[in-house]
């Protein structure tokens, strides 16, 4: 041969997971073969067959195919055609390397590199016709001794065949490849679909795995969902053919543009996303399908990369060279706007119910970004109908963010007109401007209405019942509605949902959660006591405005106690009375109250005090709030009174859970109706 058989195999690239391409060459390089031969002979290319054998090792050896079905391990492939077979100039080519034989049809000997790439080697027995007679060569092909003939041409009296047979698959290959008659077969039928589709048709190629057989064309029926269409342009002079083929739908292809050059698949790009609602599931009357484009031309047979596994376009032509180099970036302008348009009722069905999903999800779950729609372009709003909750908020999220990154950008610039901007111009920039800020501050509110409907139904849900029978432990309502073992100048705080209780505990000058009073600066007290949540608030009075030592306070002790708890004892001490146990702690807390930088509070002893119990009333409850003279509300979901003792000085509330999530509920609900959140 004239060139180094070894060191181009080693410049020869073949990723493991394309195990096959050496059988597709195999078998396009005898479809190719055929069609010589049927215009030679004036037959239809469909009456000449090719016959494909997956030859399977002998011994036990099981693997796993993709669907986990256990396979006996793929050795290698034989291939068999009724091509003219390896006659003299055929001979002649194959051993030279370059050869520019069938240069017309894109062939540059690649192939029978990508045979060695992936096996071991590969035997020849061919017969073909010579001077009106039928001989016979048989010559075995592989790296160390390149081309090494079995036995010189004979006649012989047989029928023009050619069998290649591919041996001893290389094991990292081998492992990669898909080992099942279906998959084999699929993935040959999608390598080879474009002859099938071409007004040439195809020769009937069959494959064999033992007792099983699969007939392409019965495969090809099966996956096509309609007949192919064609059309012809061009690009920047250079002539281009598209096929677009609808093909039935299997859960593991995507919408595809597939590059052609003589006759081959080279290169395949993924379409989804690239138009407007072409998503993975699409349909039309007939059901649901997955689309592919071939293209095909002069200048991608041109552009072939010599291992054909690739072009060498450039992606965007450059500036100098922009008139006459096509690129990948000037193909995709011309093809993707005829996909369009071949695809046009399946699109625009999936760009409505696209649509429809965003207002329902924006509706029902989100409406935060209702105010902020306006604003983000109908191309990117156009969704996947299919798209989950989650991808869909997660999608509308960065478009909003974009929208604040965008303002953030025009306001540094706002205030100043651009040259030779006019006054309406301007104005109308502005305008703009500022209806962007406001629909971004109606969405920020809107979100953190949404925020306390989803934790007023967290609450309902965590005071039900559990699968168990039981009632969840009062750590989990605690957290809540604030997070355990904090105070105010935690980070954590900011997780805090007082306003279930009472929306004035939100103005607050030092609260703490779960601590120690010793660890309160508040107060002095010394005690180990750890209420469930202190809070000392401290605000300007009203009536004294100029007077800035003249300042009001309140001490407030919310307490939680754990749903359907049933031990409580009236009166009997702190532990087991509830009422008794939030005194107790507003007692201590008065013991030394101060401002957090340390100032005494005026008149401490006197100052109003709140308690709020937290609890599911049982009998043993509602003794403790008799015993200390509190009232039933109104509603009948809580007990309400004043503890004049001037220890004490206490407002007293107790809360049932139900109540909390009612109030907290009806203090929300023109918000919820005014973002059609329905309040349960």
């Amino acid at each position: 041969m004239e060139s180094t058989l070894q060191g181009r195999l080693r410049n020869t690239d073949l990723p493991y997971a394309k195990g096959l391409m050496p059988l597709y060459e195999a078998v396009v390089n005898s479809i190719q073969s055929i069609e010589d031969l049927a215009k030679l002979e004036d037959q239809a290319i469909d009456s000449y067959h090719i016959d494909v054998f997956i030859n399977r090792s002998n011994q036990a050896d099981f693997e796993l195919d993709k669907n986990s079905k256990a396979e006996k391990r793929v050795v290698g492939f034989t291939v068999i055609d009724e091509g003219p077979g390896f006659d003299d100039g055929n001979w002649t080519s194959f051993n030279k390397l370059d050869s520019l034989h069938k240069e017309d049809k894109g062939c540059r000997g690649i192939g029978r590199l990508l045979w060695l790439k992936a096996f071991d080697h590969v035997l020849v027995d061919s017969t073909f016709r010579a001077d009106g007679l039928i001989e016979r060569r048989r010559f075995r092909f592989d790296a160390q001794s390149e081309v090494s003939s079995i036995e010189d041409p004979s006649v012989v009296d047989a029928p023009v065949k050619t069998k290649i047979e591919l041996c001893r698959f290389r094991e990292k290959y081998a492992r990669a490849t898909p080992k099942s008659l279906e998959h084999i077969a699929l993935g040959l039928l999608e390598h080879c679909l474009w002859y099938f589709v071409r007004k040439e048709g195809v020769p009937t190629i069959r494959l064999h795995d033992g007792e099983h057989d699969k007939d392409l064309f019965d495969l090809y029926d099966e996956y096509m969902h309609t007949s192919s269409s064609t059309e012809n342009f061009q690009i920047k002079g250079r002539a281009f053919e598209i096929t677009h083929v609808k093909i039935r739908a299997t859960k593991k292809q995507a919408h595809i543009l597939g590059y052609c050059a003589a006759g081959r698949l080279v290169k395949e790009e993924n379409l989804t996303g690239k138009i407007q609602g072409l998503f993975p599931n699409i349909s039309d009357d007939d059901g649901e399908f997955v689309y592919a484009a071939y293209l095909t031309g002069s200048y991608l047979d041109d552009k072939v990369t010599g291992q054909r596994t690739g072009f060498n376009i450039e992606d965007d032509a450059p500036e100098m060279y922009a008139d006459e180099v096509i690129s990948y970036s000037d193909i995709r302008s011309e093809v993707l706007p005829r996909v369009e348009v071949f695809l046009a009722d399946s699109l625009q069905g999936n760009i409505a119910a696209g649509r429809k999903k965003l207002d329902t999800f924006v509706s029902e779950v989100a409406p935060k970004y209702r105010p902020l729609l306006s604003h983000i372009g109908a191309d990117r709003l156009c969704i996947d109908p299919n798209i989950a909750d989650k991808d869909l908020d997660l999608l509308l999220h960065r478009e909003v963010s974009r929208v604040e990154q965008e303002l953030l950008t025009q306001g540094h610039d706002i205030m100043d007109p651009k040259p030779g901007e006019s006054e309406a111009e301007y104005r109308t920039r502005l305008e703009h401007y500022l209806q962007t800020a406001a629909d971004l501050k109606q969405s920020d509110l809107a979100n953190y209405v949404m925020h306390r409907r989803v934790v007023i139904d967290l609450l309902r849900s965590a005071i039900n019942k559990k699968q168990d029978g039981k009632f969840s432990r009062e750590d989990l309502i605690h957290e809540l509605i604030v997070p355990m073992r904090i105070t105010s100048d935690d980070t954590e705080f900011k997780r805090q949902n007082l306003w279930l209780v009472d929306e004035r505990l939100a103005f607050h000058h030092y609260l703490a959660s779960d601590k120690p009073l010793s660890s309160n600066p508040t107060t002095s007290n010394d005690t180990g006591k750890e209420p469930d949540i202190t809070s000392l608030r401290i605000f300007d009075n009203p009536l004294l405005v100029g007077d800035q030592q003249n300042q009001q306070a309140s001490l407030t002790v919310v307490e939680i106690k754990r749903p359907m708890r049933n031990d409580f004892k009236a009166g009997e001490s702190e532990e087991k009375d509830p009422v008794l146990q939030s005194l107790g702690y507003l007692r201590r807390l008065r013991q030394g109250a101060a401002t957090r930088d340390g100032r005494p509070i005026p008149n401490a002893d006197r100052i109003p005090g709140f308690i709020y119990i937290i609890a599911d009333f049982t009998a043993h409850l509602e003794d403790c709030c008799r015993l200390h003279q509190l009232k039933r509300t109104a509603d009948g979901l809580g007990f309400f009174g004043y503890h004049p003792d001037e220890v004490y000085n206490a407002y007293i509330q107790v809360i049932s859970f139900d109540g909390l999530v009612t109030s907290a509920t009806e203090r929300n609900r023109a918000f919820f109706d005014e973002l059609g959140l329905p309040a349960k």
